[in-house]
């Protein structure tokens, strides 16, 4: 059985409501102090301390990307877009930000803390969501570092015995099977680049000998 979310105590969180002052603004501000949060207002662009905001509400309609101090899609909080306007840029706009919620205009009486509570849980979802990609592709990552360790001990040869022999030297060096396959493979390529160096001397000293000697 799936477990029910529980419902967060939002009581003292910070909200910014990024908006021109308007109706719309006093009405969620209501709302959001009956709920418990301290609300700040702003317009027409996010201060520095919104980055250790709870949420943020911004206007769709009116909004462009220089009002944030993060890039698009990157927000470090729970995004609530109110939108007055369903022209399709607009709406592009707002989910290129990727918004977690959404209030339409005019907002009344209610509606704010639905979207408190979704934009919370979308949000959450979303992070542990990255978290598992981000995991993801570490683990194809390391597996590919193995592999390149593997053949460079090999050098053609038995792959089987090459993993035995990271194994052992992971085990001397008393670290494990994946930061020995990064040394590895680290040393590999110093060892190219070295060799690489070494041959453009050799060029360089054989094109110094065909130099001609002047009297």
């Amino acid at each position: 059985m799936s477990r029910t979310p529980r419902i967060p105590n939002l009581g003292g969180a910070r909200a910014f409501v990024l908006h021109r002052p308007h109706p719309t603004v006093q009405a969620i501000t209501r709302q959001l102090s009956a709920i418990g949060l301290v609300t700040v207002g702003c317009w027409p662009e996010l201060a520095p301390e919104a980055l250790a905001a709870d949420f943020v509400f911004f206007d769709a309609d009116l909004g462009f990307d220089e009002q944030f101090p993060w890039k698009p899609g990157e927000a470090p909080m729970p995004l609530v877009a109110l939108i007055g306007s369903e022209a399709p840029g607009r709406i592009e706009w707002a989910l290129s930000h990727k918004a977690d919620a959404q209030l339409l205009k005019p907002v009344g009486n209610a509606g704010v803390y639905s979207a408190l509570l979704i934009a919370r849980q979308s949000f959450e979802a979303r992070k542990h969501l990255a978290g598992e990609i981000a995991a993801l592709r570490q683990r194809v990552a390391e597996r590919q570092t193995i592999v390149r360790a593997v053949s460079a001990l090999s050098k053609g040869g038995d792959d089987d015995r090459a993993y035995a022999q990271l194994r052992s030297l992971a085990m001397s060096w008393q670290i494990s099977v994946e930061d020995a396959a990064r040394r590895i493979v680290a040393m590999m390529e110093e060892a190219k680049t070295g060799e690489a160096r070494t041959g453009e001397a050799h060029i360089g000293d054989e094109s110094g000998d065909d130099q001609p000697h002047r009297a």
